[in-house]
């Protein structure tokens, strides 16, 4: 069952959120509400964002890679792609995007994970169940998440090889927001060699593409 603090009032809600940085190798969480817009900006060479998301009203409502790839019928985001629920109902909508190159395959990584192929620190189901403690709330369980900004390529014969990754300082992917959620995002190593240099990121809210300025 998803617990929310007392704090989360209704009209506590209807506020912009404001700006979250999330540092290398951790994970932060952002409150969007229906209608507003969310941007995810590298802040660094090489930045993957793990996105996770939240039903604000519904417990056991979480963004779904899964029934999105089903939802699409794709693999890949693409300007104006709906990204759905376990429900597969929409949650977000693609629009502006930078990067175009974004896995909808590869689960979280794992501290275990890590240590296995030589990489120290926290995964990133760890850093998320963190911040999830932190805020006080239980899930019934930890999605996939959706890797923004990982250069991954499914072959013909079913083959995910990992590209170098070329994001740099200052991309960013913003989405319409459809349902009241709560974002969690992962800076965390991936463990996909060409993808596992973690970098800040930073987590934004507006109403319209005009008010994130020159972020």
């Amino acid at each position: 069952m998803l617990l929310m603090r007392e704090a989360w009032s209704e009209n506590e809600t209807r506020q912009l959120a404001d700006a979250v940085t999330v540092q290398p190798g951790e994970a932060a969480s952002i409150r969007v509400l229906r209608g507003q817009l969310l941007r995810i900006t590298a802040q660094g060479e090489g930045a993957v964002a793990s996105l996770f998301g939240f039903s604000l009203a519904e417990p056991d409502v979480w963004l779904s890679v899964h029934h999105t790839r089903v939802f699409s019928n794709s693999y890949l985001l693409g300007s104006g792609m709906r990204l759905v629920n376990n429900r597969r109902r929409p949650v977000m909508v693609l629009g502006k995007d930078s990067v175009k190159r974004h896995d909808l395959l590869l689960p979280g990584s794992t501290r275990a994970w890590l240590a296995e192929r030589g990489y120290a620190g926290e995964g990133c189901m760890e850093a998320v169940s963190a911040e999830l403690a932190r805020l006080q709330m239980t899930v019934p369980k930890l999605p996939d998440p959706i890797n923004l900004f990982m250069h991954t390529q499914l072959t013909r014969d079913g083959t995910i090889i990992a590209e170098p990754n070329q994001t740099q300082p200052g991309d960013s992917i913003t989405c319409r927001v459809v349902a009241d959620t709560l974002f969690i995002v992962s800076a965390c190593c991936t463990g996909i060699e060409g993808n596992d240099k973690p970098a800040p990121l930073r987590l934004s809210v507006a109403e319209n593409l005009s008010d994130f300025g020159e972020e």
